[in-house]
């Protein structure tokens, strides 16, 4: 049914829904420790400017103080050597083993499930997605589509309007012009009228597997589990150079995520085709609404409250690749910024919290691979140019590419699902290779995005890739 586009959750649901209320509610003094969050730590964008700039200047103080102590070199190659025993552990842990799916006798009483797509402008793939998800190999009445659109400008409306006719289960909300909060305020509206007790999220590009449900529910049998994420794959690998380095990537990130989730680290969201536990989701204040990347602000708030994250490796969901260099730069400055928000926002309450010190150790160690060291690379490279000498963090950089290559490479063999032979791994390595090569532009964005955190705010607003979609995928609008 078609529902009024003009419905807004109300009051109360917003007060539950709040992010940060709802998260420390449980602490000793819930109300001093919530102002205090908000007034001298959370102070939206202007906090997180001045917390970049001091971290920023605080690593580039650390490299050039490397560079003009003795024992610079030393202290490196002992750095190393510690972090590569965390890696040594990585790689030698045994993945957990996925749940079968669910057989057709269990159907009775299995749980509800409500799928979510949030959707601007995406005339050119809606159909397909919509039409995918309400097709799943899933009992009709266990299951809800909820397709909410934020105020598009092109056909979205219509093509979900029609789609709502034919499919039963599923539910279009369409939002004011003046409702705010982007994604995560389109999802935040539409949780209340849900009947779930399991909470999928897709991305407009999405293509899911048929038998996905059957496969996600037994994941949530395990009772501190908040959350699943489906691994991705990328649907136009073949295109391009740019595409292909993004299929090399999602093997890698699936790769560490196994790894990391099997030596009892942190499991994290990606957006497109997670799932949350409707307790979970509403323990934790559901998304929130001043993050770039709610998928990764999630992650953290959930592990925060003790909540597992767990993975699905196999299907995946394929989603769009973006084909162009210029469509790439913005889409990673975007997940790297919000990425690196997530501890500028948190840091305190990550140090402070009862989530074990694997977890806390798992994210300070990603954190730095992934955030610190491309950014400490610049001032290393600057001050060995200056000095006419070797950089310091020479060793540091070779054992995370190490890492990443070896990782790219099990991941990409992993999602052959099938008996390699000596042509597959000789052709898995060249993908690896090319992948490296494309994986070396985050040694660029991370230390621009950086700089630019710690100079000017971003304002918050729906920003999305342009998904293009195939001209076949679109629907047909009826003439009338």
């Amino acid at each position: 049914m078609f529902k009024d586009p003009y419905r807004n959750a109300s009051t109360d649901d917003e007060k539950t829904l709040d992010p940060f209320q709802t998260l420390f509610s449980d602490w000793s003094d819930p109300e001093i420790e919530e102002q205090d969050f908000r007034d001298d730590f959370f102070q939206g964008l202007t906090g997180r400017r001045p917390k970049a700039a001091a971290l920023l200047m605080a690593i580039w103080l650390f490299v050039i103080a490397l560079h003009w102590v003795s024992w610079g070199y030393a202290f490196i190659w002992g750095i190393t050597a510690l972090m590569s025993l965390r890696i040594l552990r990585l790689i030698g842990a045994k993945s957990q083993d996925t749940p079968l799916p669910l057989a057709e006798e269990n159907l009775d009483s299995i749980s509800k499930i409500s799928l979510l797509v949030a959707a601007k402008n995406e005339a050119a793939v809606i159909d397909r997605v919509v039409t995918n998800l309400c097709e799943l190999d899933y009992p009709a009445g266990k299951y809800e589509v909820w397709a909410i659109d934020d105020c598009s400008t092109d056909e979205t409306p219509q093509i979900l309007k029609q789609l709502a006719q034919k499919y039963p289960q599923l539910h279009v909300v369409c939002r004011s012009s003046k409702a705010q909060g982007g994604k995560s305020g389109a999802l935040n509206q539409v949780l209340p009228l849900c009947f779930g007790d399991i909470i999928g999220v897709f991305d407009a590009d999405a293509q899911v597997p048929t038998d996905l449900l059957k496969r996600i529910v037994p994941l949530f049998d395990q009772s501190d589990l908040g959350a699943v994420q489906v691994c991705k794959a990328i649907a136009n690998a073949p295109e391009n150079f740019w595409t292909k380095g993004q299929m090399s990537e999602m093997a890698l990130d699936g790769y560490l995520q196994q790894q990391r989730i099997a030596t009892g680290g942190t499991g994290e969201l990606r957006g497109n085709g997670q799932f949350a536990r409707r307790t979970a989701l509403q323990r934790c204040g559901a998304w929130n609404e001043y993050t770039i990347t709610d998928d990764l602000d999630l992650t953290v708030r959930l592990h925060l409250d003790n909540w597992q994250i767990g993975l699905l490796p196999i299907p995946p969901v394929s989603e769009e690749g973006v084909t162009r260099a210029v469509a790439l730069w913005h889409q990673r400055n975007r997940w790297a910024e919000g990425g690196y928000q997530r501890y500028l926002d948190y840091w305190r309450f990550l140090l402070q919290s009862r989530m074990g010190w694997r977890k806390k150790f798992d994210l300070f160690y990603f954190m730095f691979l992934q955030y610190l060291l491309p950014t400490a690379v610049v001032p290393d490279f600057c001050m060995a140019l200056v000095r006419h000498q070797m950089p310091v963090l020479v060793p540091l950089t070779t054992m995370g590419l190490s890492l990443s290559s070896l990782g790219m490479f099990v991941g990409l063999c992993r999602n052959q699902q099938r008996k390699l032979n000596l042509v597959d791994y000789l052709r898995i390595f060249a993908q690896s290779v090319q992948g490296m090569i494309y994986m070396m532009h985050w040694f660029i964005i991370i230390p621009c995005v950086s700089a630019r955190m710690s100079i000017r705010p971003k304002r918050l607003k729906w920003v999305k890739t342009i998904h293009e979609g195939a001209e076949e995928d679109g629907l047909k609008l009826k003439e009338s």
